[in-house]
């Protein structure tokens, strides 16, 4: 199953090369084995013929000398390999017993003599135990009564040092072969997927929010994908800015309503406008609590990239005046070129809310610093207040609750900064600060910026 996963899994480049690899690695040795044999079966073809030439020859040579009573030749063969001793090549004629006729390379020895009807190819060990190749036929010579063998044998060195040769030449020219087929092939390979290699930085670059859609001038099957795609990026983001003008609208539309009865409910007793206060507040931090989380609820991924400090500073700015009113010191330590792909105003709005009720809760001092783990971005913000018990930290982070739920208008619940942060790819820890108040972190993934940005 392991295996199946990880072929699943290949990229389509290295399928493609694995498979012309495949093939080179099968089909080139077929070939050079089958061109190998049809190349043996040549040569001998051709060293049989030559053979039965050299039969004729030396039967065409051969005579019976009635006053001599002897097989006599008249004819030479044209190959000084005959006439050098155990050089390979020999040719015979006998009956079989004592009339014998040899070529002078035979010397004493004598080649042996299987009868059989017609003209018969063998392989037998010859002088010296070197194999020959051997042909011969039965004759009859005018003036004879008997029946002669004539025979011709060569060595077959010849015909494997060429066989050897050819090989040679052959399996060198077909690795040769091999080697520039891959590489021509991963060529192909590399020129046919650049077109795909070119929707990938496309989709990065929309997905950093270095463009709004992916490039389409790209080959006729690749270009009709990448239109749907657009058509699909566009309709999300018309469908995201409506959500998000319809939920403004909304916040106005219901925002002006409650405080109209707000307004109306102080005109009422004392004992009346307590319960319809209370009722009043209830429906605006519902109407608050639900109206963030429907802003939060639009897709992100597309955002892009934002340095934290151009993004906080307004938010900085105007907490640094609330501090002061409150009479707080505010630490605030903020690395300038790191970045994060994030909606500015989500970032804003997570900061925001996390250094009010860190205002809310202090006793003399506050903070917000940036670090960097790994390729992670981590804000803190922490104050020197009462803090939170790690019960009642663990159970804030399980049930979404409020940072500060002894106060009223404490503005975003923990749930929407949650929600916000997890949106974005990142985590929400509640940790107790140095100072013995409550600590806060929001950590996202980092995309690292130039400085000055």
């Amino acid at each position: 199953m392991m295996l199946a996963s990880r072929l699943r899994r290949l990229p389509i480049a290295m399928r493609m090369l694995v498979s012309a690899l495949v093939l080179v690695v099968l089909v080139l040795p077929a070939a050079g084995a089958l061109l190998s044999w049809n190349f043996r079966e040549a040569v001998n073809t051709a060293f049989d013929e030559r053979l039965e030439s050299l039969l004729n020859v030396v039967i065409a040579g051969v005579s019976y000398d009635v006053r001599q009573n002897a097989l006599v030749t008249n004819r030479q063969l044209g190959d000084s390999r005959f006439d050098r001793v155990f050089s390979g090549w020999y040719w015979q004629v006998s009956n079989g017993g004592e009339r014998v006729l040899t070529s002078r390379s035979l010397w004493d020895q004598r080649l042996a003599v299987i009868r059989e009807s017609g003209m018969t190819f063998r392989s037998i060990t010859g002088p010296r135990g070197k194999q020959l190749r051997l042909l011969e036929r039965d004759i009859r010579l005018p003036n004879l009564d008997e029946v002669l063998h004539v025979q011709v044998a060569a060595s077959l060195d010849e015909v494997e040092a060429q066989v050897a040769r050819f090989q040679t030449l052959l399996w060198l020219s077909l690795v040769t072969l091999g080697v520039v087929l891959v590489v021509l092939i991963g060529l192909q390979i590399r020129w046919g997927l650049a077109p795909l290699r070119r929707v990938e930085q496309s989709l990065k670059a929309v997905e950093q929010g270095r463009q709004a859609s992916i490039e389409t001038d790209l080959p006729r099957e690749l270009a009709r994908l990448a239109g749907a795609i657009n058509i699909v990026l566009e309709r999300d983001q018309r469908l995201m800015e409506r959500g998000r003008t319809a939920t403004g609208n909304l916040a106005h539309a219901l925002k002006t309503p409650v405080a109209v009865l707000g307004t109306l409910v102080e005109r009422l007793p004392q004992e009346q406008q307590e319960a319809m206060a209370a009722e009043l507040k209830r429906l605006d931090e519902a109407i608050s609590h639900h109206l963030a989380r429907a802003s939060a609820a639009g897709p992100v991924t597309l955002g892009a990239e934002q340095d934290i400090m151009v993004v906080l500073k307004p938010v900085i700015e105007g907490v640094k005046r609330l501090a002061g009113r409150r009479g707080l010191v505010f630490h605030c330590d903020v690395q300038q070129g790191l970045g994060v792909r994030i909606d500015a105003q989500d970032l804003q709005e997570i900061v925001g809310n996390l250094l009010e009720n860190a205002i809310n809760w202090a006793k003399s001092s506050i903070g917000l610093t940036s670090a960097v783990e790994g390729g992670w971005l981590v804000l803190a913000v922490f104050d020197d207040g009462p803090g939170m018990s790690p019960e009642t930290r663990q159970q804030a982070l399980s049930r979404g609750g409020k940072l500060d739920e002894a106060r009223s208008g404490s503005g975003l619940g923990l749930s929407i900064v949650t929600d916000l942060v997890e949106l974005h790819g990142g985590e929400l820890r509640l940790d107790e600060s140095p100072e013995g108040g409550l600590r806060v972190e929001v950590i996202l993934p980092l995309a690292h910026l130039r400085s000055g940005l």
